[in-house]
């Protein structure tokens, strides 16, 4: 019975100093584990930087932002493809550097201009012929020609910086393309660098319509004018005849 009681008493000084033990146990076993580390971890960004993240989360993002602006930003060229006698847009790209995005080089293939406009001249010296208006491709170009349908080998040419040009008299429907022209041949037609001619209705024409129809509505009074007199006048012969007659069995000379 005294063992028994000896045994008891160890085993409960056993289970009171268990959790004392366990701190020890782990204390000693964090002190001889290597210590953990944070891998670092290498950014790299399109403008040729790298830094580690710790550096990114200190970086402000207002910096990074103007980083990237300095480097991208740029003075776009100040060229208008559509107006006349301007700088070739490559011409300002080596004198000042500014951008001139899609301009390809002149060994290359012109695109073609864009045909916007065929107005008829009405007036002056060039009435009757047709001004072509376009604008220039983003190629270097060294000079357009008009070509217009029916009139093989008879194209009109123009310099670099024109924008417009005078061509004879068309008729209507018929096919004009504009091509760009350089050291690589010159450019393919395309649905925008041709066009059919199709003048407008000017006041001119309405004001000789109106003439027409006016003078075509006096020309019909005036006929109708002459139509009725005649019939009242054939009324009136008619009439005359008739009381012209009267009682053939009747004279002055039978009077008493």
């Amino acid at each position: 019975m005294e063992r028994l009681r000896r045994n008891l008493t160890a085993f409960l000084l056993f289970l009171s100093a268990w959790p004392l033990l366990q701190v020890h146990l782990l204390t000693d076993a964090s002190s001889t584990s290597p210590p953990v580390t944070r891998p670092r971890f290498k950014l790299f960004t399109g403008l040729d930087f790298d830094y580690d993240n710790d550096e990114v989360s200190k970086r402000p993002p207002e910096v990074q932002a103007t980083t990237r602006m300095k480097v991208l930003q740029g003075e776009i060229c100040k060229f208008n493809p559509c107006l006349e006698n301007q700088v070739p847009c490559i011409k300002l790209l080596e004198e000042t550097g500014c951008l001139c995005p899609g301009i390809s080089g002149p060994d290359q293939f012109p695109q073609a201009p864009r045909l916007h406009a065929l107005v008829p001249i009405r007036k002056g010296e060039n009435g009757g012929k047709v001004e072509v208006k376009w604008c220039a491709p983003t190629s270097v170009v060294m000079k357009y020609r008009v070509v217009v349908e029916g009139q093989d080998g008879k194209a009109m040419e123009f310099g670099e910086t024109f924008r417009g040009g005078l061509i004879g008299s068309l008729e209507i429907g018929t096919k004009v393309c504009v091509e760009a022209v350089n050291r690589a041949g010159h450019s393919t037609p395309t649905e925008f660098s041709c066009m059919r001619y199709d003048p407008p209705s000017s006041a001119a024409d309405y004001e000789v319509l109106t003439g027409v129809i006016g003078g075509g509505m006096v020309l019909l009074l005036l006929i109708s004018a002459v139509i009725l007199w005649r019939c009242q006048k054939k009324r009136s012969a008619k009439k005359d005849s008739a009381d012209g007659l009267g009682n053939p069995s009747y004279s002055k000379e039978e009077t008493l």
